[in-house]
């Protein structure tokens, strides 16, 4: 006979999928879009709204496919434009974060003109900048950086600067010099907050990138997306139109998640922030 000690111990409960956070940030937005598409099908379908003003998801996706070597190709264009833009901004955001941090005095007479570059519409200088810069893809990837940059130096130096009092004083008992401090202390300080600078600073590359390609692209010099939407603008072809508007947004989307993965594949063995 066998003793109730030695029963076999229940199997744990399975939880369900949805329960599962990782599965919730990809099931939930994937049911929630495919609901807006059918809408949209719906709607259109049902008061036969015309191609040329609304374009049917189907309508989309079949012109997705036709002019996918061309788009793609536009895409490759406008990717090439963002990420040199994004690389220069990381760079001279940093390095900028690393000067302000270092003297108070450097950073209140820099950091005002930091803002300026914010603030400024990239519009009305684009043009300036492409007449300056006779060669399209430096020009085009100057303006993408002026709007990528401020992300990354606001945020870096707000993790630079939140440094916990205790460690810092710490720091100083120790004699440590203002090198050791930037690069055991505050760097790792500014981790979480240089990666959230990261999420809003590639978003910000590949609109300042579309951008200057539509000014760009009124004097026939761009050939990236934006330049692939005024033209399909000037022929009324709808639909290539939202296509390529749909290749925007989901590279968009991609960049975002592409920033999320590094952020937690640094942060998530140490930092509160990123553990589950």
């Amino acid at each position: 006979m066998t003793s109730p000690s030695s029963a076999p111990a229940p199997a744990p409960a399975r939880r369900p999928l949805l329960a599962n956070p990782h599965a919730q940030r990809i099931v939930a937005p994937l049911v929630v879009g495919a609901l807006l598409l059918l809408l949209w099908q719906a709607l259109c379908t049902a008061f036969e709204v015309p191609v040329y003003l609304v374009p049917t998801p189907s309508a989309i996706f079949k012109t997705l496919v036709a002019d996918w070597p061309l788009l793609f190709g536009a895409l490759l264009v406008t990717l090439r434009i963002t990420f040199l833009a994004f690389a220069l901004a990381v760079v001279l955001g940093v390095a900028a974060a690393f000067l302000f941090v270092q003297n108070r005095i450097v950073e209140a007479s820099l950091f005002p003109y930091a803002i300026l570059l914010q603030v400024t519409p990239i519009v009305a200088i684009a043009p300036l900048i492409i007449i300056w810069v006779k060669t399209p893809l430096p020009a085009l990837t100057i303006c993408a950086t002026m709007m990528a940059l401020f992300p990354i130096i606001s945020n870096t130096v707000l993790g630079l600067r939140s440094v916990n009092p205790g460690l810092l004083n710490l720091f100083r008992l120790n004699r440590a010099t203002r090198w050791q401090t930037l690069v055991r202390l505050r760097i790792p300080s500014a981790l979480p907050s240089f990666f959230g600078g990261l999420r809003i600073s590639s978003g910000l590359a590949l609109i300042g990138a579309v951008v200057a390609e539509f000014v760009a692209g009124t004097g026939g010099s761009g050939t990236g997306l934006a330049y692939q939407i005024l033209q399909a603008g000037f022929e009324l072809n709808i639909p290539r139109l939202f296509a390529a508007l749909l290749m925007i947004t989901v590279t968009g989307v991609l960049l975002f998640g592409l920033m999320v993965t590094l952020s937690r594949l640094a942060l998530s063995r140490w930092h509160e922030s990123e553990m589950e």
